[in-house]
């Protein structure tokens, strides 16, 4: 026999579970102070500009040879 379900509740369940998943990623997005927020951006800056100096240009490689 087949189980009897709600779709009333299933339906709010959904619902309920799209809502959870929003705030979680809003939690992430939101939940920093400035302070915070800004020191994060500077040290992935200064770790692109690290990584991009480090970086070989084309015509370097075939004046060398």
């Amino acid at each position: 026999m087949a189980e009897i379900i709600n779709l009333r509740q299933v339906r709010k369940a959904k619902v309920r579970a799209a809502e959870d998943a929003k705030a979680e990623s809003n939690r992430i997005a939101f939940g920093q102070p400035k302070k915070a927020k800004t020191l994060q951006q500077r040290r992935k800056a200064l770790e692109t500009e690290r990584h991009e100096g480090h970086r070989l240009e084309r015509g370097d490689l075939d004046s060398s040879e």
